[in-house]
């Protein structure tokens, strides 16, 4: 069983028993990782080296995984990752924020979002893609911006709701959240924070829904953590940048209670981090529906240098895994539900967003 670990993409994935391979999308290709019995996680091999993956997302049907990467595109694998293709045919634009896989009527449709922010769409297995120009339809798309040079906003990621195929989100980093019930020939941005003079909400990193009721979700974003329980059309804030965790974006909700979460990221925000080289990160975890939150620290370090960039889970009939990736290319993993952590790689090309592992250098 095969799953994936990136900054962004996919995070959730399902099966009958424990994975025993993760992809890692790393600052320098793929790093392919396989659990060898009574050896623990060993090093299988390497792909796509000298280009930086930013998120994947793979289609148990076809088997088919795609890889996006900042600066080269979208890649194709067909053999769990050990081979690749660029898959370019249609999309203008090389910096690939976010690749996604959702079944729509019987088919599977793959999605890619780019910087600057427009989203693109497969429907023949990633060979061909078409954007989706009513993404750029919506008002106030003028004020889509983001801090660091070239100032273009990106998709960040893709959220479908699993009731209906074509209900899907879409999240600006920086500039809105933006909601489909038309597969995309129409989007509205959610109307709370629909006046542009309201910034707070804009910075958006990942929203995720409950799975007991998907009416419930969540957006983690560089002004903390915020719920809404009426689909999105209002929302309370639960945390902000004073909080432990200023700078939330990994988020997961466990599949056997939806009222735990776990939530990675940093103290503060990355613009310190060049002056501190220290993201002061951990996880921590909720068992009241974002509320009121904990730090693991149960032999996983209570504050990390690096910062943790990306978290996924996998379940299974008997519990779900988690595993997650810093700046420093340090993997660590649960097998029990979040209880205690291990770390089970090291030493691996960054696992970032963008630039983030730049403005974290190993110098002190």
């Amino acid at each position: 069983m095969t799953i994936c670990l990136a900054p962004n993409g996919q995070a959730a994935y399902e099966g009958p028993e424990r994975p025993n391979k993760i992809l890692i999308g790393t600052a320098d290709g793929v790093i392919i990782l396989r659990l060898e019995p009574g050896i623990g996680w060993q090093l299988e091999s390497r792909a796509l080296q000298g280009l930086h993956v930013s998120s994947f997302a793979h289609d148990r049907k076809s088997d088919i995984i795609l890889a996006g990467t900042h600066g080269s595109g979208v890649h194709l694998s067909r053999d769990g990752g050990r081979t690749w293709q660029q898959k370019a045919n249609g999309v203008p634009y090389d910096n690939i924020y976010c690749v996604a896989a959702h079944e729509r009527d019987g088919r599977t449709i793959f999605y890619a979002g780019t910087e600057p922010a427009h989203l693109y769409q497969s429907a023949d297995q990633g060979e061909t893609w078409s954007e989706i120009p009513s993404l750029r339809d919506v008002p106030l798309i003028e004020t889509w911006t983001f801090p660091a040079p070239p100032h273009e906003a990106h998709v960040k990621n893709v959220t479908f709701d699993p009731r209906n195929g074509s209900v899907l989100f879409t999240s600006i980093e920086q500039g809105a959240l933006l909601k489909s019930t038309d597969a995309g020939r129409a989007w509205r941005e959610l109307s709370e924070y629909s006046r542009p003079e309201d910034n707070a909400y804009k910075d958006i990193h990942r929203l995720v829904l409950k799975p007991s009721n998907p009416d419930v979700m969540f957006i983690s974003g560089g002004e903390g953590l915020y719920r809404s329980d009426d689909a999105g059309e209002t929302w309370q804030h639960l945390s902000d940048r004073s909080s432990r965790i200023g700078y939330p974006d990994a988020l997961l909700i466990s599949p056997l209670n939806s009222d735990v979460m776990f939530m990675a990221g940093a103290a503060v925000d990355p613009g310190q981090w060049p002056k501190t080289h220290d993201a002061k990160s951990c996880i921590m975890r909720s068992d009241d529906g974002g509320r009121n939150w904990t730090v693991i620290d149960n032999n996983l370090t209570e504050s990390l240098r690096s910062n943790i960039e990306a978290m996924s889970l996998h379940v299974r009939p008997d519990g779900f895994s988690i595993v997650a990736g810093t700046t420093d290319g340090e993997i660590f993993a649960s097998e029990d539900e979040g209880e205690s952590w291990s770390m089970i790689a090291s030493g691996l090309p960054a696992v970032s967003k963008s630039a983030h592992y730049r403005q974290l250098s190993q110098v002190r």
